[in-house]
């Protein structure tokens, strides 16, 4: 039978500001990807959040972003790739050594915002993240967009990838997610965004905002965990993938 695996974007705090209640959250997760101090997090987060992981048993990666804290890393820049290249080791290499000095390591790369959006659509951005976890750490599996050209990138360099699903995302006719500054982007529906984690776990496929069947391949699913319903959404999912024997083991 197919387990899945349930990832929470975490560490977005910053000095006094705070995001998301990353401690509420992480028993209902099996992969936390934390932010490395560029679009979101710092010193002190990095270390406390892998310091909860850690203690859940939850498989910590690093979750690196554009430089643009202002921004929450979610306004596209223009990058070359061997800049793109640069941002990602430094920031995998920043939480290699936070896991390290606690006893753990890394499991995986999830590029975060406007750096996942580019490199699902532009192929020399995709390979520079692929080739940055690579000379990082080969070993490292990297969390891609289901279906987008950054997963045939990735593998054609020898990486182990983990196809990512959205549970409170809307998707289009060719399997991308609906922009989040369009209507409907965003699933507030508890029970919908449980009932489309299902399906595309289950049946392979989810439904597009025109109603049309798009074939997907569901490995990880993401739980964002910094929306007013994300205590809620991460409770119940966890609830009917554990229902339904799909849950990823620790």
């Amino acid at each position: 039978m197919k387990k899945i695996d349930l990832n929470c974007d975490m560490g977005e705090s910053f000095g006094a500001w705070k995001m998301g209640d990353d401690a509420a959250i992480m028993p209902y997760v099996t992969s936390a990807n934390i932010a490395c101090g560029f679009h979101a997090g710092d010193a002190h987060t990095m270390r406390h959040t892998m310091q909860l992981a850690l203690q859940q048993g939850v498989r910590p990666g690093a979750h690196p972003g554009l430089d643009d804290i202002r921004g929450f890393g979610r306004r596209p820049f223009a990058l070359t790739p061997i800049q793109v290249y640069d941002l990602v080791v430094v920031q995998i290499g920043a939480l290699a050594a936070v896991a390290r000095a606690q006893g753990g390591r890394l499991y995986h790369v999830k590029a975060h915002g406007a750096l996942y959006n580019m490199s699902a659509n532009h192929a020399e951005l995709a390979a520079a993240i692929a080739q940055a976890v690579r000379d990082v750490d080969p070993q490292l599996t990297l969390f891609a967009l289901a279906g987008s050209r950054q997963v045939d990138i990735a593998r054609g360099l020898g990486l182990t990838v983990m196809q990512e699903v959205f549970a409170d995302r809307s998707y289009q006719d060719d399997g991308t997610l609906t922009p989040r500054n369009q209507p409907g982007a965003l699933i507030e529906e508890v029970e919908t965004s449980v009932s489309q984690a299902l399906t595309m776990v289950q049946e392979g496929y989810v439904i597009a905002q025109s109603g049309k069947k798009v074939p997907i391949q569901a490995d990880t699913l993401c739980l964002h965990g910094d929306g007013a319903h994300a205590l809620a959404f991460a409770r119940q999912i966890h609830a009917a993938f554990q229902k339904e024997g799909l849950l990823m083991a620790h």
